[in-house]
């Protein structure tokens, strides 16, 4: 993941056919500087592919498509809720629970509950390997719990405390957003889901989306962690933070 937050999110996925860029939140510069980063250059890329409209998926969008001159993928209702540049005609549609394929990764987009658009987690898989991309919800419904089974890694998102939420700075209409069922989940909710549904799969789960304002990265891990102790089965898996300022090491499968 190279950025991951209100201020921007894009996660590389790779594999030795197939370079996609998922979301496009940050500049063009900026994406640049994350790729160099963890060691990748900014050529190759195969496809764009959004999961919703909102500022910090897409600002970077537009720049980078005209740019490397990428098919971007994204739903019909996605692309007509945002305004484009004249020269940008690549679309790729598809419709959330429709499989399709780019290279030799296919990807499942499936619909959350957030105050978007169309907006659409992900799942992509290859050679037997299955990762999950799921941020941006409110709730967990039953179609999250069952399409992230079987993710080798599963990226997820832990966004706020509840209390620091409460107390915190944000007017009480943002407060009552961000805790609403289409706005974002809090580390209880997603520990909730990581005891009691999670099916233990992932190597490695990557908590994302994290509040700078309202969370801190040790509550996050510390309660994620609480709640795989607590499971019946308890299985390894590694926990890492995504954040806003610096991509996270880069996991190989």
């Amino acid at each position: 993941m190279l950025s991951s937050g209100s201020k921007g999110n894009a996660t590389l996925v790779a594999t030795e056919k197939t370079r996609l860029l998922i979301d496009a939140g940050l500049s063009r510069k900026e994406t640049y500087a994350r790729l160099a980063a963890v060691g990748e250059g900014a050529e190759g890329f195969d496809a764009l592919v959004i999961s919703h409209e909102h500022t910090d998926h897409i600002s970077g969008l537009q720049a980078l498509a005209l740019e490397w001159k990428l098919p971007i993928y994204i739903s019909t209702a996605t692309r007509d809720a945002m305004r484009w540049h004249p020269r940008i005609r690549g679309f790729e549609l598809f419709s959330p629970g429709e499989k399709f394929t780019i290279g030799d990764i296919e990807i499942t987009p499936f619909s959350i509950p957030h105050d978007a658009t169309d907006p659409v987690a992900f799942t992509l898989e290859t050679q037997g390997i299955k990762i999950g991309l799921v941020t941006d919800l409110g709730y967990i419904p039953e179609v999250v719990k069952q399409r992230v089974k079987g993710c080798r890694c599963l990226v997820f998102e832990s966004n706020h405390d509840l209390e620091m939420l409460k107390v915190g700075p944000y007017p009480w209409y943002v407060k009552q957003r961000v805790m609403g069922r289409h706005g974002h989940l809090s580390n209880h909710a997603t520990a909730n889901f990581l005891a009691d549904d999670f099916d233990g799969a992932a190597q490695v789960l990557v908590l994302a989306h994290l509040s700078q304002i309202n969370n801190h990265p040790e509550i996050a891990r510390l309660t994620a962690q609480e709640a795989l102790a607590r499971r019946t089965r308890p299985e390894h898996t590694e926990v890492h933070l995504a954040n806003q300022n610096t991509p996270t090491p880069v996991f190989r499968f």
